[in-house]
């Protein structure tokens, strides 16, 4: 599976690379700029590209726009993007497409190896992985008592999260220990809950269910 990049600092982004060829992935590029990021995602058309939001020159959102740019010459590239902060505003747009294959991570998420691979595996195969502090903050968002999420149960706004996280029915089932029957229950009662038409491709479903408590209707 070949990768490319995008880190301005060195001592991160060399031990990025390490990480990922240790569980075999092929470094296409490894860059720090803006302009080498867009060089590299044109040329080289990896399988992933996972790119810090903040890179030179402007270390502001460089790192962001050239992976959106990238995405709307080449649909569906699949992309986990890197960043310091949560910035819902980076996660909206990085979900607006709908096309799948993306992903948003704290960059204190790298620490842990295998979560991290993880996402990138997971991204890379056209799925979702979203930050878990992403997600807090959109559903803290959207919870007011006018909102359709205010409707769900406890435990419904609790499938919904580790839904949003890219996680499928037998994962969560897994992790609140009940059976994949109950969680395909919940999901069906949260889709009717928010007003969205339930589908069997998880991608979508939870592009979906992310668009809705961001923007609303």
């Amino acid at each position: 599976m070949r990768v490319v990049l995008a880190e301005d600092l060195f001592l991160l982004r060399d031990g990025l690379v390490r990480l990922l060829q240790a569980h075999d992935f092929e470094i296409a590029a490894a860059v720090e700029s803006g302009p080498e990021l867009a060089a590299a995602l044109a040329e080289l058309e990896p399988d992933v590209a996972v790119v810090d939001v903040r890179l030179p020159p402007t270390h502001t959102d460089e790192g962001l726009q050239c992976a959106l740019d990238a995405r709307r010459e080449r649909p569906g590239l699949p992309v986990l993007v890197l960043s310091q902060h949560v910035e819902q505003l980076y996660a909206r747009e990085l979900l607006a497409d709908g096309s799948g294959g993306v992903g948003y991570l704290l960059k204190d998420r790298v620490f842990d190896a295998e979560q991290f691979v993880d996402a990138v595996r997971r991204v890379a195969a056209g799925g979702t992985a979203m930050d878990p502090q992403v997600i807090q903050q959109l559903l803290a968002r959207r919870s007011g008592d006018d909102r359709p999420l205010a409707r769900l149960t406890p435990r419904e706004r609790e499938v919904l999260e580790l839904m949003a996280q890219g996680r499928t029915n037998a994962a969560i089932a897994g992790r609140l220990v009940v059976t994949e029957r109950a969680i395909a229950k919940h999901t069906a009662n949260i889709f009717a809950k928010l007003g969205l038409e339930v589908s069997d491709d998880d991608n979508r479903r939870v592009l979906a269910v992310l668009a809705y408590l961001d923007h609303g209707r």
